[in-house]
């Protein structure tokens, strides 16, 4: 097993039953071969002890280096280092001292964090829903109507035990005046020139129109409607049985009765998103705050970051981007996001999503990054998965998502029931509709794979957004809902849209009872 970076040395540590000292960690990380030091580190351990130290650690390097040095009959100066770095730290902000300032795009790389001192072995992490190397979507006519077939079955399945459905079909050979119902998805929503709602719903057999009249009192729900959405609904059929009048009207939605999923023990997340590396208005010095608050004994048990995508600025997003850009090369974004990265305690558990500014299709669900990316981000061994993927965090399972959907549900929406001043509750529609982007053709693009992956299939425990940079949680049938801000100050183009972005927070989440802290950086 390679041991280049000190979360590998971390867990391969664990595997054998031992701890260490995080300075005994980054040593061995910082020598040639840090594979070999590990195994002479062990080998000479005495049996009793249980945790490696830096003064054992020393120890082996000085004997090794030694050896090699009298074995070594034409030394080559390059390779007298044990490999320490020897580019300067950046001057962290504590908050009260400013940084040395530097030239745009030029800080000099960050130091790897090093370990905690941490019980790495009682982690547990689990992913689903990740299809990053799965996609198998053409763009042909047939792989839009499968993955659209796959949400109404996934969808209809959730709503048969609330109503006795009856196929688009079979409702048009009943008789005037029979109740029915109809499970289906909306096609057209409409007002009549009298102020009610006439609403088509679409199932695999056909379409059937339902009215709702404005005076009921679910015709606020119709407000609540989105395009391509399944929903179900009972009612009484015309005279003529050409339409149904609508009674009740269901959604997916989370079961009341929900009982979220809690860790074994006090263990914690941090919960970010929107960081932007390579943007001018990347907030370095909150940045340096946050990791540097990450080695304190106050953060000790937060153990996983979970990062809801856009991790760099991108290129070519938005109109005059190129003039707002601190690093104008894609690639270079992701190695200075790395290297920014490496602030983060070596032995921290980290999870990432792509999001609609970084280097994946715009389609959803966007796939994490290719090798080349992934060689890139190779800070502390981070993964990255799919956008959206189920990632389950010591029994908590966390819904990332990077929420390019809520600007459409925010703009659809009455203002009560979703807005940027509010994403949460923006975030409460799609767990209520049980699809984290229901509406097709508009802002947010869809790829059709072989199944809809963006179909809450399983009710998550927490789900975590990003995208809008405004920040807001709350609860929702006991899921716990958070939008978690950003790292970027207000840039031009948002201000000419009128966007005051939260920037700078990082929500820390206690997986044990799911109590949310929000802590400011900025």
């Amino acid at each position: 097993m390679p041991l280049e970076t000190p979360a590998r040395i971390v867990s391969e540590l664990a595997s054998r039953g031992y701890n260490a000292e995080r300075e005994a960690v980054t040593r061995i990380a910082d020598t040639r071969d840090p594979s070999v030091t590990l195994e002479r580190a062990l080998e000479t351990l005495p049996d009793e002890a249980l945790k490696l130290t830096t003064d054992h650690v020393e120890s082996v390097v000085e004997a090794t280096e030694s050896t090699e040095s009298e074995s070594n009959t034409d030394p080559d100066p390059k390779n007298e280092t044990s490999g320490a770095p020897t580019q300067p730290h950046p001057s962290v902000s504590t908050g009260t001292d400013a940084p040395t300032p530097t030239e745009p795009g030029t800080s000099a790389p960050p130091e790897t964090g090093g370990s905690r001192d941490v019980d790495t072995s009682l982690r547990a992490i689990e992913v689903a829903n990740d299809m990053t190397g799965q996609s198998t979507g053409t763009g042909e006519y047939s792989d839009f109507v499968s993955v659209f077939r796959d949400r109404y079955e996934k969808l209809a399945t959730k709503l048969r035990g609330r109503v006795n459905h009856r196929p688009t079909d079979a409702i048009e050979n009943m008789g005037g005046g029979s109740d029915a119902a109809l499970i289906g998805m909306v096609s057209d929503i409409r007002s009549t020139a009298s102020g009610h709602w006439l609403v088509e719903l679409e199932d695999t057999n056909g379409t059937f129109p339902c009215l709702v009249m404005k005076d009921r009192p679910i015709a606020d729900l119709v407000q609540q409607l989105l395009m391509d959405e399944v929903i179900a609904v009972e009612g009484t059929l015309a005279d003529d049985a050409g339409i149904l009048f609508v009674d009740s009207l269901y959604f997916p939605d989370v079961p009341r009765t929900h009982s979220p999923s809690t860790a074994d023990r006090h263990v914690q997340a941090a919960l970010i998103s929107d960081v932007h590396v390579g943007s001018q208005e990347f907030m370095e010095d909150a940045w340096h705050r946050f990791t540097d608050w990450l080695h304190t004994a106050e953060a000790e048990t937060v153990e996983y970051l979970l990062i809801a995508g856009d991790m760099v600025e991108g290129v070519g997003i938005y109109p005059e981007q190129d003039e707002e850009l601190d690093i104008i090369d894609i690639y270079d974004q992701y190695r200075a996001f790395s290297e920014y990265l490496k602030e983060v305690p070596a032995d921290m558990e980290i999870r990432m999503i792509p999001g609609n500014h970084d280097a994946v299709r715009l389609a959803e669900p966007q796939p994490g990054f290719d090798e080349e990316l992934r060689d890139i981000m190779s800070a502390h061994d981070a993964q990255v998965h799919s956008n959206p993927s189920l990632v389950t965090v010591e029994g908590v399972t966390v819904l990332m998502y990077h929420g390019v959907s809520l600007d459409e549900v925010i703009a659809e929406l009455p203002d009560e029931e979703a807005s940027y001043e509010e994403p949460h509750k923006a975030m409460y529609q799609l767990l209520k509709k049980r699809h984290v982007a229901p509406q097709y053709g508009g802002h947010t693009r869809l790829a059709p794979e072989d199944r809809d992956y963006l179909v809450m299939e399983e009710v998550p425990d927490v789900f975590h957004t990003g995208h809008v940079h405004k920040l807001g949680w709350g609860e929702y049938h006991n899921v716990v809902a958070l939008n978690s801000g950003c790292w970027q100050e207000q840039t031009a183009f948002q201000k000419s849209v009128n966007i005051d972005p939260d920037a700078g927070f990082a929500p820390i989440l206690d997986l044990d009872t799911l109590d949310m802290t929000v802590r400011k950086f900025s």
